[in-house]
This record gives C-alpha cells, structure tokens and sequence, in this order.
C-alpha cells in the first residue's frame, strides 16, 4: 500500500520586538532540512534587506482589508499601527504537503492559532535576557526613533506575561545557544508520538 505523508508540523515562535526570533528563524530554516519559514502579509514599509514574499508580502492597507474581507487569514492582528496576518490558503498548503512550518508571529495572533491548532503545534517564546539588554538592542536598530522603542518596551513587557501559556520558552543571550536549543525542540517534536500520522499507524499494524 502507498505510504500516506505525514502532514507537516507547525512551530510557532513568538517574541517581543528586538528579541531576535526572526535571526533564529532564518538560521533554523538554513540548519534544518524540510523545514520552511511561513511568509505573512503586513502593511508596514520593508526594512533595509527584506525582499517581499521571502521575509514578507508587503501590501497596502486596502488590499489587507480586501483579503481580510475575503476571510483569507487565518489569524490577523495590528502591532504599533501597522497590519499582520497569515494566509489560511498558503498555510494549509504547506502543511498539507508535509513540510514543517515556523511561523514567527506576535502572541496574539498565537494565541488565536492555538485555538485553531490546539494539538500538534509547537509554541515557542523567545526571551531577552533582560528589559534592559532588550532596550540596548532596540537602539541598535536606526530605525527605531525614542518613541517607538518607548512603545515597543512596554508592549515587550505585556507580551512577556504570556510566556507560560507556550510549549516552550527560550533565553536569546547567546545567539548559537539559543539556536541549538531551538534545533533541540524541532528535532524532539518531529519523533513525538503528536507528530505521527494515526493512517500511517493504522495501515501498518491494525489494518488487515
């Protein structure tokens, strides 16, 4: 009998601004094999380096609407003013093909996937090691002006509370560590008994 795929796995990653989960991501994605990065749709201008459809879809406010309206999101939500959200249709796509999926968004777009996905995905918060280390690197970045990293700290410190309702939490203080630790989990969650397919146990060993 032809074997049936197993469907893929969804690892969910979220973060407060400036906690590097989309470094960790694109270095997971290069790391390990069958493993793909889900493109979001967001209104906000691209930052130096980021390509449309590979880091995101950049699309105006009324074509979000447009699609919004179409229900073609399976989760959306509006951070610092701007719109996110994932397509139903690429997501499922993907998933259905049986490649894993890291989709790195905010929590509470996760949250709403968790009500969608409660059994199967993986959810992943990625920690700073501190308030403090995390206001460093946001004036790091020369995009952000005072009052934007003001507002993203105190969205950090909301986000944070939701750490426990995660699968997994992970401090970025030393990027290679926090990768290996990322490598970890994926790795665990593709042998866990949640990631079998139940047809390709029941061809094998019930079905006569």
């Amino acid at each position: 009998m032809q074997e049936k795929k197993n469907r893929g796995n969804l690892f969910i990653i979220s973060a407060p601004s400036g906690a590097g989960k989309t470094t960790l991501c694109k270095k997971l994605v290069l790391a390990l094999p069958n493993l793909k990065f889900s493109v979001s749709y967001t209104t906000r201008q691209p930052r130096p380096g980021e390509v449309n459809n590979k880091d995101y879809s950049f699309i105006s406010r009324d074509k979000f609407k447009s699609l919004l309206e179409k229900e073609e999101f399976i989760e959306w939500a509006e951070i610092h003013g701007e719109l996110y959200g994932t397509s139903r249709k690429r997501l499922e796509k993907l998933l259905e093909s049986g490649i894993d999926i890291i989709l790195d968004i905010d929590t509470q777009g996760a949250m709403k996937l968790k009500k969608k996905y409660p059994k199967g995905a993986a959810y992943i918060f990625v920690l700073p090691p501190s308030v403090d280390i995390l206001e460093k690197r946001l004036k790091k970045r020369m995009t952000n002006s005072k009052e934007e990293i003001k507002k993203r700290l105190k969205r950090a410190v909301f986000e944070i509370k939701s750490y426990s309702k995660y699968d997994y939490v992970i401090i970025n203080d030393k990027l290679e560590e926090a990768l290996n630790e990322l490598k970890a989990i994926i790795t665990s969650h593709r042998v866990s008994a949640k990631a079998i397919n139940p047809l390709w146990i029941e061809e094998r060993f019930f079905k006569k």
